[in-house]
C-alpha cells in the first residue's frame, strides 16, 4: 500500500531509492530488468516500489518506446526574443534525444503560471522553465515530476536549477559608465513583480562599489512601449540622469527610441545599457550595449539536466549550474 503522506504527489524513483537504500541508477536497472545488480538487491527495490505504490513514469515506459518521452517547457513570454532563443535551444536539445516538447507560455502572469502547474504533472515526464513561485508550492503542484528551474536567483533546494549570475556583468557595465564620466545613473526595472528584481540588487551593489549613491529607478513593462514610457517618466523627474541601465534589452530598445525623441543624443547625452544580449540589439541604431547571457546555453543545459534526472545518470539530489553574464560593448554606451 502506498504511504498516506505520498497521496498528494506522485511517488518518484528517488522515493524508491531512499526506501531501498540504493541509488536511482540501481532502481532504474531493477525496474527495467537490467543486469549488473544482484537478485537480492533487485528484489529489495521491487518490494520498495510495491510498498510505496510506485508507478513508473511515462519516461520509464519510454525506455521501450522512446517516442513517448516528453518534457514541458514553461516560458514567461514567447514574444520576448530572449525567451524565444532559450526555447529554440531547448527544442533542439530535446529533438536530438528524440523527445517531444510541449511549450507553455504563461504570459508572465502568476495566475497563468499556477494554472499551467496544476495540469502539467499529468502530461509530461519532466518540466523545465521559468517559475516565480516558491519551491514548496512548485513541489506540491507538480506532484513529484522532475523539475529543472531556469534563471533562479540562487541554487534551488528541492529541484535542479540553472542559476543566472549577472552581478559581475552589471558591475562591468556600471564601471564602463563611470569611466565615461557618468555619475547620475538610473535604472528601468521590471514592473511585473511587487518587489525589486535581482538585477536591481546587482545595480545597487555596482553603484556602491563605484562610490555612487542610489540611482533613480522607474518600473517598466517588458515591452518596447514600456521602456519608452518609463524613460520619459524617469527623465521628467530626474533630468540630470545621463545614463540608464535596464532590466532587459526590450526595455532598453524602448529607452533608445524615447531618448532620441526627447532630443538626447545617444550615447553623448544619454548612454543606454540593456541586459540579455539579444541578437536584435546589434540591429538597432545605435547598436545596443548589453550585459549578455548565452540564451542558447540556458535552454541546452536545462534539457541536459532533465535527461540526467530522468535516466538517473546524474548525482543524487538537486543539482545547480551557473551561467554568468558579461558586458557586450556596442554603440549605445
Amino acid at each position: 500500500m502506498a504511504q498516506s503522506g505520498a497521496a498528494a504527489r506522485r511517488v518518484t524513483i528517488d522515493d524508491v531509492a531512499q526506501r531501498a537504500g540504493v541509488s536511482r541508477q540501481t532502481v532504474s536497472r531493477a525496474l527495467n530488468d537490467k543486469g549488473e545488480i544482484g537478485n537480492s538487491t533487485k528484489q529489495r527495490v521491487l518490494d520498495a516500489a510495491q510498498a510505496l505504490g510506485y508507478r513508473p513514469s511515462r519516461f520509464a515506459r519510454g525506455l521501450v518506446r522512446p517516442d513517448t518521452t516528453s518534457i514541458g517547457l514553461v516560458i514567461p513570454d514567447l514574444r520576448n526574443p530572449f525567451f524565444t532563443e532559450v526555447a529554440a535551444a531547448a527544442l533542439e536539445a530535446a529533438r536530438a534525444r528524440g523527445w517531444h516538447v510541449v511549450v507553455y507560455d504563461t504570459a508572465d502572469n502568476p495566475d497563468e503560471e499556477r494554472g499551467t502547474l496544476e495540469v502539467i504533472g499529468s502530461q509530461v515526464d519532466a518540466v523545465v522553465g521559468y517559475f516565480s513561485r516558491p519551491e514548496e508550492e512548485l513541489d506540491r503542484l507538480v506532484r513529484g515530476v522532475p523539475v529543472v528551474l531556469i534563471g533562479r536567483e540562487g541554487p534551488a533546494v528541492r529541484f535542479s536549477s540553472i542559476v543566472v549570475d549577472g552581478s559581475a556583468g552589471v558591475e562591468q557595465a556600471i564601471g564602463h559608465l563611470v569611466a565615461g564620466g557618468h555619475r547620475r545613473i538610473g535604472m528601468l526595472d521590471h514592473a511585473g513583480r511587487a518587489e525589486p528584481s535581482i538585477r536591481y540588487v546587482w545595480f545597487r551593489a555596482a553603484l556602491a562599489a563605484h562610490g555612487l549613491g542610489e540611482g533613480p529607478v522607474r518600473r517598466a513593462a517588458q515591452s518596447v512601449e514600456g521602456g519608452e514610457r518609463a524613460l520619459e517618466e524617469l527623465l521628467a523627474e530626474h533630468p540630470d540622469v545621463t545614463a540608464v541601465f535596464t532590466f532587459n534589452d526590450i526595455i532598453a530598445i524602448g529607452a533608445l527610441r524615447a531618448g532620441r525623441r526627447l532630443g538626447r543624443r545617444i550615447p553623448q547625452d544619454l548612454a543606454v545599457i540593456g541586459f540579455d544580449g539579444l541578437q536584435l540589439g546589434a540591429l538597432v541604431e545605435p547598436a545596443l550595449t548589453s550585459v549578455a547571457l548565452d540564451a542558447r546555453r540556458l535552454g541546452t543545459l536545462a534539457v541536459h539536466q532533465a535527461a540526467r534526472l530522468l535516466t538517473g545518470t546524474g548525482p543524487l539530489g538537486v543539482e545547480s549550474e551557473i551561467v554568468r553574464a558579461e558586458l557586450c560593448l556596442r554603440e549605445s554606451a
